[in-house]
């Protein structure tokens, strides 16, 4: 049986990048995936993600944010890659709401830089969008996306060149503490130790900590390319990636990267996955109908239909932030899970301090507001 320092479960954005950095550690690594590199099987897939340091869902997540801009421009550097567009963020939304009210707390708690537009100033900037009456919006222009699989995809060659082996193809079906407190993990009949697991398994991590089940909803979210021909919603002419925050729900979409198309898609909705195995990857009317009604109302130059489309999971926790914790009496096995449709942003960061928790080093006190215990899990 090979044995190692590190065992990663799970090479999404959590994972390659937890390799990568227990690499750089100089820890001997296995990486282990049930599919290919930068799959779009589970959560990191579909081209885009929204990065942005204004953070409504909780303030705390900010000076994590800072530390994973970093990271972003460090992997960007070193890859040769153009993984981050900073093509700025418009937040959308009735003034008092809960995501305009929750990105001005976290701007004034942090000193961060944003621009208010009352509707007049809305109409004057961005006369391709038509808000609803009484909306306003908060310009970040720090923000824009990253390009989901290539970050992965530098991640993972990060860990290769470092000395991680990485293998795909290649599913953990259970894992257990042995007398000496390394773990053992079986995967497709092979059985590797470690002294440390770190578990990034996306929608899957239920079926690894079965005490977690509870607290963990899979949801089955559809991405949405619609056919577009006007040039001012193109990345070239300077147009952001928004949020909608509607009467009808929360959407989200981004400039235009390539010619003809434009990516948009809803937040909010539920539709729960008991099996992510058997995720139902086809659409029908249900899927989309909600966000080309969207488009209609909000994005006049863009045609409500749908030109290609790609369907990812969430793992909600019950109050929507992460999970990075370890399980009871397992000091030495290390989850980050729940990330909740929002969380690929973090993955540098998330990475970082996954690694430095399975090597020995101390946690971030940032992140003890992730920590499991409030669910007690």
């Amino acid at each position: 049986m090979k044995t190692y320092d590190v065992i990663v479960v799970g090479l999404g954005g959590m994972g390659s990048a937890a390799c990568a950095q227990a690499a750089r550690r100089g820890a001997r690594v296995l990486g282990l995936e049930r599919f290919t590199p930068a799959h779009d099987r589970g959560s990191s897939h579909g081209e885009t993600r929204i990065i942005r340091r204004a953070y409504f869902e909780h303030p705390d997540y900010v000076p994590l944010l800072h530390e994973a801009y970093r990271l972003w421009d460090e992997l960007a550097e070193a890859s040769g890659r153009p993984l981050f567009s900073r093509c700025g963020l418009l937040m959308i939304g009735a003034p008092g709401g809960e995501v305009i009210s929750g990105v001005q707390r976290a701007a004034q708690e942090h000193r961060l830089a944003i621009d208010a537009l009352d509707a007049a100033a809305l109409r004057a900037r961005y006369g391709m969008i038509r808000p609803a009456p009484g909306m306003m919006g908060l310009y970040e222009a720090d923000a824009g996306f990253l390009r989901v699989e290539e970050c992965v995809r530098a991640h993972l060659a990060q860990a290769a060149a470092r000395g991680a082996e990485l293998r795909f193809g290649c599913a953990v079906r259970e894992w257990r503490r042995m007398g000496d407190g390394s773990v053992e993990v079986t995967a497709d009949g092979e059985r590797f130790a470690a002294e440390a697991l770190i578990v990034t398994a996306g929608p899957w991590t239920a079926s690894l900590l079965p005490a977690w089940a509870g607290r963990l909803e899979v949801r089955r979210k559809v991405q949405l390319w619609f056919a577009c021909a006007d040039d001012r919603y193109s990345a070239a002419t300077g147009f952001p990636a928004f949020c909608a925050d509607t009467s009808d729900g929360f959407y989200y979409g981004f400039p235009s990267i390539r010619p003809g198309e434009i990516k948009i898609a809803e937040h909010s909705g539920r539709q729960a996955v008991s099996d992510a195995d058997s995720l139902d990857r086809n659409v029908d009317a249900a899927d989309t109908a909600r966000v080309a009604r969207f488009v209609t109302e909000f994005l006049p130059g863009v045609s409500p239909r749908v030109q290609r489309h790609s369907v990812c999971m969430y793992t909600m926790s019950p109050d929507g932030q992460f999970v990075v914790d370890s399980p009871a009496d397992c000091a030495n096995v290390h989850v980050a899970c729940g990330f909740s449709g929002h969380g690929f942003k973090f993955a540098t960061v998330i990475g970082d301090e996954l690694a430095a928790r399975a090597l020995g080093g101390g946690s971030r006190e940032s992140m003890e507001f992730l920590r499991a215990s409030r669910f007690a899990c």
